[in-house]
């Protein structure tokens, strides 16, 4: 009675829960319906999902245009003015290692709700606004790494949470972000904007909840409080199982002790067992089919080919197949016609004729009736009897090797070596591995090892490098490189100037090492990455500053000749000149020095985008450049890197400046030269820069880099595939 009463309860709160579940359609939108993904083209494609039969959409590394219509914005913007609590649900799978933006709700300046995954730092970035700035919480956490992963964003006030496979991997207090949207708003997926931050990978059920604690509905086991009537049912069945399984496992413990106290006084020694008889160690036999020699090692069993010799047969024999031997043994041949004949091959004339011991012996063979018309019948190569097109020649029991597999033609089956395997003495019927590693016939890159497997071989990763893909590892710094240092090499980084350490962690102290230029009686003091000369007393210590040939005092302060814009003073010995201070107000005010003072319409320029409007003055960053406004005109230049002193650079995705790599795969610097050549798979000469696919691989595109091969696996095709 009580337990009907339990089960009686138990359904009781599952139904409450499950009526607790329903929620009013208007305080959801589902993105991927409003947005008619379905329908759109451009830079989209609809794919198979996380689950059976589930839409997801691939987005593809091209410009599109992937925003809501005027009354999804419309009625987005209310329920964000209206509602308090809100969650951004979504399942993706992202192409590892790149960044992008996964859904953006934005007007033409600003962001209100950006969520970014950054693969090049391994960071979730939320981006949001309070009190009319811009604000962004960052989360270490990997989530571009070409794994799928649910991922829902909730917030009430000021109180974040961060759920990413149902685990909730941060919680926060920030700053209550804005959420009166303006008008202008829209929401973007897969996308900050028309030009930027575009998503590289696979997004589905993506969803905005207006409801507190809106995760529960991507993960309703961490709403539970107690268990359902499932959840104890299927308790109760686990207590079962596990006391049987004990139960079990002790009866078999008993019998072990008791074998174990019985073998103590015992040799024990490792046997093998093959077809059911029992080969003691260091036992050899021949295999059934006359072609291995086995031997028991340790209980293991290790069997290699009979290796045959040379056949050379007399003009009057030829090379063949005799039963229950592994070797091809000379049997004298045939002549019918021109044509020679092996032994125990058949020719038909006014009768069947087989070839034995040299001569044609008249053979009688009764054909089977065929089910197909006579232009579909086909005389099998050496035989008496036609067959219909079509035939399974290795369904007759065709005898191929375990390393070879048999092939139908128009007229009989012969037997092909597996990928990865190579003939013996020209016979394909037996086939042994190929070494690709000692033969030089792998694609790994610097810094892995090859290891030879049965028909393939694997690159592994030398201690202290990092896998980038299937042919190439990368070094690795297991505390990173601070500083703006660069890993080059396990645990060895490049410091920037002013820095050293195995880290850049230990600053370079110039006082100590007399590497500084003060001067006079000025002191050097050391700072972080730099130092300072201070002027303490002495006669020297004037303070004043040496300045074209003469002398400025100390505290005098003067303009540039040659930049009428600069203004310098001397303070201790030491000059500092900055740009002089703009006051807008002033209707003196210098346009030349101060163009941001210059209101003109005239003086305006628009972004590389054609949507941004900068004042003279403004600077702003573009696609690896710094860009100005200056009397109506955009001035551009590159980004000025470091100077590197190495043989091959790369610029990661996201990055502007190059770095140092080792491995010529990485590098995207290289003047091809043509007399530096590859060997593709076929053993086909490729000139330096040809690209191909690699051989049974059709998602692996190989590379010619001066005589490197270079492999890499295109995530897209996988996913297509």
């Amino acid at each position: 009675m009580g337990l009907l009463l339990l089960l009686w309860a138990c359904a009781a709160a599952a139904g409450a829960a499950a009526v607790g579940f329903g929620m009013d359609p208007d305080l959801q939108i589902d993105i991927i319906t409003e947005l008619d993904l379905v329908n759109t083209t451009l830079g989209v494609t609809q794919v198979l999902g996380l689950h059976n039969g589930s839409k997801a959409f691939l987005f593809q590394d091209i410009e599109r245009e992937i925003h809501a219509a005027p009354h999804v914005s419309e009625k987005l913007i209310q329920l964000f003015r209206n509602k308090s609590e809100f969650t951004f649900l979504a399942t993706l799978q992202q192409k590892a290692s790149t960044s992008g933006v996964i859904l953006s709700i934005r007007d033409l300046e600003h962001s209100y709700f950006e969520l970014e995954s950054s693969g090049l730092r391994d960071e979730i970035r939320y981006h949001y606004r309070f009190n009319g700035k811009s604000r962004t919480e960052v989360f270490p956490y990997r989530l571009a790494d070409g794994q799928w992963h649910k991922i829902a964003v909730s917030l009430s006030a000021s109180h974040l949470l961060l759920h990413v496979d149902c685990n909730r991997i941060y919680e926060r207090i920030i700053d209550p972000p804005e959420t009166n949207l303006t008008p202008e708003s829209n929401l973007w997926l897969g996308q900050r904007n028309r030009k930027h931050g575009f998503f590289k990978g696979v997004i589905q059920d993506v969803k905005v909840i207006f409801i507190p604690n809106g995760y529960i509905t991507q993960c309703p086991n961490l709403n539970r409080t107690c268990p359902t009537c499932s959840d104890f049912l299927s308790l109760v069945q686990g207590i079962m199982d596990l006391q049987e399984l004990l139960a079990k496992m002790t009866a078999k413990l008993n019998y072990a002790e008791t074998r174990l106290s019985q073998l103590e006084d015992c040799h024990c020694e490792k046997t093998c067992q093959v077809n059911g008889l029992i080969y003691r160690d260091k036992d050899s036999w021949v295999e059934d089919d006359h072609c291995r020699n086995c031997t028991c090692k340790s209980g293991a069993v290790e069997c290699r080919r009979m290796s045959c010799p040379p056949l050379e047969c007399p003009p009057d024999a030829l090379p063949v197949h005799v039963e229950n031997q592994c070797c091809k043994v000379c049997k004298a041949k045939c002549i019918y016609g021109g044509k020679m004949l092996a032994e125990g091959q058949r020719v038909l004339t006014k009768s069947c004729r087989e070839c034995r011991n040299g001569v044609l012996v008249k053979v009688t063979e009764t054909c089977p009736p065929l089910n197909c018309s006579e232009k579909d019948q086909v005389l099998p190569e050496n035989q008496c009897c036609s067959v219909c097109r079509g035939h399974n020649f290795c369904a007759e029991g065709h005898k191929c090797g375990e390393n070879s597999e048999c092939k139908n033609w128009n007229t009989k089956a012969t037997c092909e070596c597996k990928s990865g395997y190579l003939s013996v003495q020209g016979d394909s019927t037996y086939c042994e591995d190929i070494d690709e590693c000692a033969a030089k016939m792998h694609y790994c890159h610097a810094n892995t090892v090859c290891v030879n497997l049965p028909g393939s071989y694997r690159c592994d990763c030398v201690p202290g490098y990092v896998r980038v893909d299937d042919f190439s590892c990368t070094a690795f710094c297991e505390e990173g490189c601070r500083y703006g240092g660069t890993c080059v090499a396990p645990n060895k980084c490049v410091c920037p100037s002013g820095f050293t350490g195995s880290h850049c962690e230990t600053d370079i102290d110039e006082c100590a090492l007399k590497t500084h230029t003060c001067w006079n009686d000025s002191a050097c003091v050391n700072l972080a990455g730099g130092f300072d000369c201070l002027c303490p007393s002495g006669p020297s210590c004037s303070g004043d500053c040496p300045h074209d040939g003469g002398f400025k005092r100390n505290g005098q302060v003067w303009t540039l000749r040659e930049d009428r814009c600069s203004v310098c003073s001397c303070k201790d010995g030491r000059i500092f000149c900055r740009r002089t201070a703009c006051d807008c107000e002033n209707p003196s005010a210098d346009l030349f020095c101060c163009p941001e003072c210059d209101t003109r319409v005239t003086s305006q320029c628009l972004d590389q985008t054609g949507h941004k409007l900068y004042h003279s003055g403004d600077n702003w960053t573009y696609s690896c450049q710094q860009c100005r406004c200056l009397d109506g005109e955009v001035d551009c230049w590159p980004l000025l890197c470091p100077n590197l002193n190495c043989e091959y650079t790369a610029i990661s995705e996201g990055e502007c400046c190059p770095h140092c790599v080792s491995d010529p795969c990485l590098a995207d610097n290289i003047t091809y030269d043509i007399r530096k050549t590859c060997l593709d798979g076929y053993g086909i000469t490729r000139l330096s820069g040809a690209v191909w696919t690699m051989v049974g691989s059709p998602c692996t595109t190989c590379k010619c880099k001066n005589g490197n091969v270079c492999c890499s696996v295109e995530l897209e095709c996988l996913n297509n595939n």
